[in-house]
Parts: C-alpha cells; structure tokens; sequence
C-alpha cells in the first residue's frame, strides 16, 4: 500500500500514476475528462465517474433497506444513497449516534447493491470507524461489497446525524488522514474507480468560512467530491460551489432539517452536482407503517392497508419476474407455476 509519499513529488513515468503538485492529489487515471466519452459503464463506480463528468445533477434518493432499493429503481432512480441514519434505524432500531459498526453498513451495501450492481450506490461511511488503518480497512470493504463511492465525515468518533445540535468535529489534520487513508487505500486496489466524497460538519460549529477551507483541504488530498452538511440557505450553497469549482459538490436535503427543501432542479440551478435525499425512504415507511399498525388494530384486518396489493403483486416488486425467468431460462421447472 501507497505511504505517506503518495502526498509528495513523485518521480513516476506511469501517466494513471497518483502524482502532486504544490502538495495536490492528483490521478491522471481519474481525471474526469477520461469519463466524457462513451456509453455508460456496467461497473457502477465507472458509471459514478461518468454521470459526475457529463451534465446533469446526479439525484440519489435515501434507502434504507431492500423494499426502499426496490421501490426507488422501479421508479427510476439512477443511483441510490445509502443513509448512514436510515441503515441504522432499520437494521438495529436505534437512532443515529454512532451505534451502528462498519459491519452494519457493509451487510446493508452487499444486499443494496447485488440488487442492480450496475447502478451506483453511494453510502455513507460516518467517521471511517476508526483511524487511518481503519479507513483504509472501510473503504476496500465498500468497494469489495459493490459500493459506488463513500463520504467520510469530520466529526469525532461518537457522531450524530448531521441534522442534530451538539455535533463535535476533529481537527483539520486529523480529518485530513481520513480523507487520506481513503484515497490510499482506494489507489492500492487495481485499477479501481471508487469515488470518494469528503464531508464537513464544521459549518454548524466553527462557521462556513472553516468549513469552506476543511474541503478545499479534503479535495486537495484527494477527495473527488466535497459535501458540506447543514447548508442553510440558497446563498450560501452558491458561494460553496463557486469556492469549490470544478470540484463537484453534494448537498443533502433532509425534510425539517438545517437544509431548506430544495428540490433536485433548484440545487442544479445553484450548482451541485448530487443531492441526496437521506430519510426519503424510512420517514415515509415511519408513516405508512404506523397508519397501518394503528389501523390492523382498530379493525383487526390489514385489508385497508393493503390497498389490493396481493402476495404475488408484492413479489414481483422484489424481482419475482426476473427470478422466475432465470430459472426458465437454466431449464428449471420449479416456477413455472406461482
């Protein structure tokens, strides 16, 4: 694995290479203008490059679990997040304040992303889990469960939701090895695409100009896209672009949350490039399920709930068509009937 002379001069002839200048990451192999041409790749890391190379906004909506992941491609959604928050809520029942482990989350990536390996999930990766050594050891198991790209964020060790008061973060230097933990241990695997996403809390904390200066550090350290949390108003994410530019800048929306409601049109109008919408799936499975719990037990019958949605109906939702059409196509005769 790369040292720390990855982030000094370097004498090498290879063009893809990690080499500096003045201090500065930068891949040649990664360049985005090498993701301008061509068909969208089948490899969803590849695909992330070229959507983030050519225009539009990348808009990725929050999943929480298989039935969220589901919903969200049959709607058409070209590339999902996944929530730190809503991974936690839905496979440990508890709120998000660093409970869940980097096993949490890798389990929930290799389902979400053996679903449609082609598009690109980005999940959220909290503080890296630990030091550089376990950064490093996050980010090759995100890659090797399928996932897109990461962010790692600049709060301490015993975060929060971006969302909630309180927050602590670390230290420039300190978040800068996450970020370049990441990107070593991103360059030691062969070849790879994976897009890494440097995030800042600072805003809320020690102000924008801090939190301005954290990315501009985080992208010179090889952060491919910067994520500034809690932005507050439409002014103050068109000067975060306009500080940040080219970099590609990702801003997440959370109903009720520090951010206004902005929808995937206003923030490509101000200049992001993703906006993520990380409670999307869960808030919305909070209300339904909740009206159907309360109804079950007023009438003693789901019937309402189910709105006609019988087993089958359901099942093909969960890629029952699919399934029963690989089994056919291998010979098998054990659905031939459901």
């Amino acid at each position: 694995m790369p040292g720390l002379d990855h982030y000094t001069a370097s004498t090498s002839t290879t063009p893809a290479a990690p080499s500096t200048n003045s201090g500065v990451y930068y891949n040649a192999r990664l360049d985005p203008k090498n993701y301008l041409e061509g068909p969208l790749s089948p490899v969803a890391s590849t695909r992330l490059r070229q959507m983030l190379a050519r225009p539009g906004i990348v808009t990725a909506p929050g999943i929480c679990d298989g039935i969220s992941a589901r919903c969200a491609l049959e709607a058409g959604f070209e590339c999902l997040y996944q929530s730190g928050a809503a991974t936690t809520a839905s496979r440990l029942g508890q709120p998000d304040l660093a409970i869940a482990t980097m096993n949490d989350f890798v389990g929930a990536a290799q389902m979400v992303c053996s679903i449609n390996p082609s598009v690109p999930v980005i999940a959220d990766a909290d503080t890296g889990f630990g030091g550089p050594i376990n950064v490093a050891r996050t980010v090759k198991q995100y890659i090797a469960a399928g996932v897109a790209g990461l962010h790692i964020e600049d709060q301490v060790q015993t975060k929060r939701c971006g969302h909630l008061m309180g927050k602590q973060v670390v230290s420039r230097e300190e978040f800068l090895t996450r970020i370049r933990a990441a990107v070593i241990a991103r360059d030691s695997v062969p070849n790879s695409d994976f897009v890494i996403i440097g995030r800042t809390d600072s805003a809320q904390v020690l102000g924008m100009e801090e939190a301005i200066t954290r990315l501009k550090l985080a992208r010179d350290a090889g952060a491919d896209v910067c994520f500034i949390e809690g932005v507050k108003t439409e002014e103050l994410l068109k000067s975060t672009v306009a500080a940040l530019a080219p970099t590609p800048v990702l801003v997440n929306v959370i109903s009720g949350g520090l951010t206004p409601s902005f929808t995937y049109q206003d923030a490509e109008r101000m200049g992001a490039k993703i906006i993520i919408f990380s409670l999307v799936s869960c808030v919305a499975m909070v209300h339904a399920v909740r009206e159907a719990m309360r109804s079950l037990k007023k009438t003693g019958t789901d019937f309402a709930s189910a709105k006609g949605m019988d087993p089958k109906s359901f099942f093909e939702v969960m890629g029952l068509n699919e399934v029963v059409e690989l089994d056919a196509k291998a010979g098998g005769s054990a659905f031939q009937v459901v």
